[in-house]
């Protein structure tokens, strides 16, 4: 079986704090250079090179040319979902602090992981639905209850679109250590939250951070 040899090969490539600190920087959804990378890692430019190849024979980064100019991204969703749940489990079997996640306090509340919110928000969003059936949620599986689509229809939001991803995937939150909800149905809501301009993201931070109007129409929607 391959199952075993892959998963503590990619567990060992996450586990080099300089590799962690790239991976982290990218679950925001945006790629970027070598150079960015060597930043956030705090390494020199050879170094995080030699990491950044290391990453790509994992198969948890895609590579993108644009003019001069060559750009790190993450494999997709579930590895982003996947890094965080990684950097929860690491912070609970490690030294322990007295809060997990960020200790930014707007990240905790809200975030963007990869390409769907995170936090606090995120996870109470998901307990609501599920507690108004929209979604039916069983262990770690996540779906659709009878009236999903006419819900998420009259807010704008298709569900029975074709995707080659999951609509909706459980995703562990770093911060909150419960699941907040990826798949494009979790895309989806993150970016009608940004469109109709109830939250922002936050300049160079994953932060998502909501003006108070936006609060207040967030909850009304998603949490009411």
């Amino acid at each position: 079986m391959r199952e075993g040899p892959d998963i503590a090969r990619i567990a060992s490539l996450v586990g080099d704090p300089a590799r962690a600190n790239m991976l982290t920087a990218l679950t925001g959804g945006t790629a970027l250079t070598a150079s960015e990378l060597a930043l956030e890692a705090g390494v020199s430019l050879p170094t995080a090179s030699s990491h950044l190849s290391k990453l790509m024979e994992g198969g948890l980064l895609t590579l993108a040319s644009q003019g001069r100019h060559r750009y790190y991204g993450l494999a997709g969703p579930q590895v982003a979902g996947m890094i965080e749940a990684i950097i929860g489990v690491a912070e609970a079997v490690g030294p322990k602090r007295v809060r997990p996640g960020p200790r930014d306090a707007a990240m905790r509340v809200a975030r963007v992981c990869y390409d769907h919110l995170a936090g606090e928000q995120a996870v109470a969003m998901l307990d609501r639905l599920v507690d108004r059936k929209v979604l039916l949620r069983h262990d770690r599986e996540i779906r659709l209850g009878p009236a999903a689509a006419s819900h998420f229809s009259a807010l704008g939001i298709d569900v029975e679109a074709k995707a080659r991803r999951p609509v909706c995937r459980a995703c562990l939150d770093w911060s909150v250590r419960r699941s907040h909800l990826a798949g494009t149905l979790g895309a989806a809501i993150l970016d009608k939250i940004i469109a109709e301009k109830w939250a922002r993201r936050e300049k160079d931070s994953r932060a998502v951070v909501f003006s108070p109007p936006g609060r207040q129409a967030f909850e009304k929607v998603f949490l009411a």
